[in-house]
């Protein structure tokens, strides 16, 4: 993750300024300006990390921000702990050596970033693990927090996820809207052919075996099995198999921890999963300051 790009510098920044962190009226308040603190980052919980990058990048954005000449800081933390390792309760993720002020006013907003990002990973991780020794690969969705989804994206990564579509110019994928509106999957497919950028492949969401035989029959090249039982899922992947056409197939909806790995088992290449982005709870630490 580059975390000096233009796209996350502006995720940050936003962060602080929702915060109004410049304008933090207790530390102003409370604390003496020249006061020095140093800071740990502690995991409570058994998890994936993933956001340690944030911390420093946090603090320089917070500096822009101020405008203001901020004293000399650091931040450490030990040489095996890296976005995607396992953490365990109790665990350091890093130190803050800063002035007081200024880490008090970035404490939130380095954990919310932190929380969020290895509550994704963790999900994650859980789903890999869950369907290890198998061919399929977990893929994440769409349906991340707006405004995040470079960074969910990158937690998914960091859980030992792969990302499906960045956005909607990085594929066609036909859904049943898309085929209700061209007046059938046939004329959709030809338009998808016919138009496509380059060589993006043309993905088609089936809802069962019916529709499954006209995305074969029209050209589709690669299919979403959507909301299938894993029965039919396993048909499904029989079918193609037959085509002979070396399809990717993808199952997803109503996928998790619980029936993961049976679908896993029927062949798939790939399961998408929602859940990872739009519903991993946040990781539980905290940022423990002390005089320096």
């Amino acid at each position: 993750m580059d975390w000096t790009s233009r796209r996350i510098t502006a995720i940050l920044e936003n962060a602080l300024v929702e915060d109004r962190a410049t304008r933090d009226a207790t530390s102003y308040a409370c604390i003496d300006p020249n006061q020095r603190a140093t800071g740990t980052i502690l995991a409570k919980q058994d998890c994936i990390l993933s956001g340690i990058g944030c911390i420093s990048r946090i603090l320089d954005v917070y500096a822009a921000l101020d405008g203001a000449v901020v004293s000399h800081y650091e931040v450490t933390s030990h040489p095996e702990i890296f976005d995607g390792v396992r953490l365990h309760a109790g665990q350091p993720v890093a130190v803050v050596r800063h002035n007081a002020r200024v880490m008090l006013s970035c404490e939130r907003v380095i954990l919310n970033f932190l929380q969020r990002l290895s509550g994704v990973a963790t999900l994650t991780r859980s789903f890999v693990e869950a369907v290890s020794g198998t061919k399929a690969r977990i893929l994440d969705t769409r349906k991340t927090a707006p405004g995040l989804r470079a960074l969910d994206k990158y937690a998914v990564r960091c859980g030992g996820g792969q990302n499906h579509r960045l956005d909607l110019s990085d594929g066609v994928m036909i859904k049943n809207n898309h085929v209700a509106l061209a007046g059938g999957l046939k004329v959709a497919l030809e338009r998808a052919h016919r138009n496509r950028r380059g060589k993006q492949p043309i993905e088609v969401e089936v809802r069962g075996l019916s529709e499954l035989e006209e995305a074969l029959s029209f050209g589709a090249e690669a299919i979403l099995l959507d909301n299938m039982p894993v029965s039919e899922v396993r048909a499904a992947v029989e079918r193609c198999v037959r085509a002979d056409r070396r399809l990717p197939i993808e199952c997803s909806g109503g996928v998790d921890l619980e029936n993961v790995r049976a679908y896993a088992e029927t062949g798939v290449d790939f399961i998408s999963v929602g859940a990872l982005t739009h519903s991993a709870p946040a990781v539980d630490m905290s940022l423990r300051i002390v005089p320096a």
